[in-house]
C-alpha cells in the first residue's frame, strides 16, 4: 500500500469518525460507567490503589470485531513522567474463541492519532475507524488477547503527552496489568506478553520495554515489537522543520509541555503560534497533522528558539531511548526512507541495543514512514507468535 493510498485511508476513516467519540444512546449491558464521554475524565482525587488498577470499564462496540471478540474501555490508575499517579484509559479485547486462562496478552502501543479528544483510539476503536486495525486484527485472529492504551491525557479538554516515553512506557505496562485485573476478561496474571507498536506506538513500546524489569518485574514479558521508532526526539523533530511532518513536530512540543509544566512553551510562542497550537488541540487528528499543518515552519510559531533552552534539554534527554536497554529479545524495524521519523537516530538505537547483549532482530524496509505502518505486519506478527511460542530469538546485529 503506497503513502497516497494511505492517507486516503485516513481520510476515510475521518468521515467514518464524524469527528467525534459516539456516546451511547443508553447504558449498554455490563460495566461500571459513566457511558458518556465523562467516562474518559478521571476522578478528583484519584482514588488510592496501585499501577494497573481498574477505575471504571464499559462495553466496547469493536468495531468491526464486534461479533467475534469481546471488549471493554476500561481506565485505569498509571504513572505520568514525573513519577505521579495519573489515570489512563484505553480498550481491551479478547477473541470468543480465546482459553481466557492461558491467552497471552499483547500490549498493542497504537500510532499518532492526534491531541484532539476525537481522535482518541479507544474512540477511533470503538467505531471502527482505528487506522491500524489490520494489525490489531492480526494478533485477535492469532487468539491473542490484546490491550491499547489511549496514553495519557485523551479527555474531553484533552492534555495529551505525545511521544514522551517516561508517560507512554507506563501507559503500556500498565494496560497489560490493567487487561489482567479486569474481572470480566477473565485473563492471567501469568499469561505471556509482549509490547508491540509503531511510530508514536513503536517509541511506546520500546519505552514499556525499558521500563518493565524496574516497574513491572512480575509481568510474563517475553518480546517487544517496536517499528518507526522516535528513540532520539531532538533527532526526530528538528528535521521536520518546514517539511510535510511539520505537524508532527509542533504536536511533539504541545506533548511535551503538557507532561512537564515548567517547559512554559507559552512563554515563546507568538500569537500565531499559539492560535495554530490551540487550533490543532482542539480538533487535529492523524490526517490534519499530516496535511494542515504540513510544510510549516517553526519560526513563524514562536518569538524565539526556547524549546533549545536547559529545561527543554534536559527533558528531551530523560524521553532519550537506549539508556536500559530491555531484557527480552527485541524486534526493531524502520523504513530507509522515513520521512517522519529519521532512520540515523533508529539505527543507533539499534546499534545500542546490540552492544548491550539486547538479543535484538533489526530489519530495515525500503519504503517510507506511512506505508511500513501496514507492510511491516507479517514479520511482527511472526516475531510475535515465536516469543510466544518459546522459540529461541536470534540476534541480527
Amino acid at each position: 500500500m503506497t503513502a497516497r493510498r494511505v492517507l486516503a485511508a485516513l481520510v476515510a476513516l475521518v468521515l467514518t469518525a464524524g469527528f467525534a467519540p459516539a456516546a451511547a444512546a443508553a447504558p449498554p449491558p455490563g460495566g461500571t460507567g459513566p457511558f458518556d464521554d465523562s467516562f474518559y475524565t478521571p476522578p478528583s482525587p484519584l482514588p488510592a490503589g496501585k499501577p494497573g488498577d481498574v477505575l471504571r470499564w464499559r462495553p466496547s462496540n469493536a468495531g468491526p470485531r464486534k461479533a467475534s471478540v469481546d471488549a471493554w474501555q476500561v481506565m485505569y490508575l498509571s504513572t505520568n513522567a514525573l513519577g505521579q499517579p495519573d489515570a489512563v484509559t484505553g480498550t481491551v479485547l479478547v477473541p470468543k474463541t480465546a482459553d481466557r486462562a492461558t491467552a497471552p496478552i499483547v500490549a498493542f502501543a497504537p500510532g499518532t492519532h492526534g491531541p484532539a479528544f476525537a481522535c482518541t483510539p479507544s474512540a477511533m476503536i470503538g467505531i471502527g475507524a482505528f487506522y491500524e486495525q489490520p494489525g490489531l486484527d492480526d494478533l485477535l485472529d492469532a487468539g491473542y488477547a490484546v490491550a491499547v492504551p489511549d496514553y495519557e491525557g485523551y479527555r474531553t479538554a484533552p492534555e495529551t503527552t505525545y511521544v514522551v516515553g517516561r508517560s507512554e512506557g507506563p501507559a503500556v505496562i500498565d494496560a497489560v496489568r490493567a487487561a489482567q485485573r479486569l474481572g470480566a476478561a477473565g485473563l492471567s496474571a501469568s499469561a505471556k506478553v509482549v509490547f508491540r507498536g509503531y511510530s508514536q506506538g513503536g517509541g511506546a513500546a520500546a519505552w514499556a520495554g525499558e521500563l518493565q524489569p524496574a516497574y513491572a518485574p512480575e509481568l510474563n514479558l517475553v518480546g517487544i515489537a517496536a517499528g518507526g521508532v522516535p528513540a532520539d526526539l531532538v533527532q526526530v523533530t528538528l528535521q521536520l522543520d518546514g517539511k510535510s511532518g511539520f505537524g508532527v513536530f509542533a504536536y511533539a512540543l504541545l506533548g511535551l509541555d503538557q507532561a512537564y509544566p515548567e517547559l512554559q512553551l507559552d512563554s515563546f510562542l507568538s500569537d500565531n503560534g499559539r492560535a495554530k497550537l490551540a487550533e490543532m488541540r482542539q480538533s487535529a487528528c492523524t490526517f490534519e497533522l499530516l496535511t494542515t499543518y504540513a510544510n510549516q515552519k517553526i519560526a513563524d510559531y514562536t518569538t524565539g528558539p526556547g524549546y533549545i533552552k536547559p529545561a527543554w534539554v534536559a527533558r528531551l534527554n530523560e524521553n532519550k531511548l537506549g539508556g536500559t536497554p530491555p531484557r527480552v529479545p527485541v524486534f526493531l524495524y524502520h523504513a530507509t526512507g522515513d520521512q517522519l521519523v529519521q532512520f540515523a537516530q533508529a539505527d543507533s538505537l539499534h546499534k545500542a541495543y546490540c552492544a548491550a547483549g539486547v538479543p535484538e532482530t533489526w530489519k530495515t524496509y525500503d519504503t517510507d514512514h506511512i506505508t511500513l505502518v501496514y507492510t511491516g505486519n507479517a514479520d511482527v506478527l511472526a516475531f510475535v507468535k515465536d516469543r510466544i511460542a518459546g522459540k529461541p530469538a536470534t540476534a541480527s546485529c
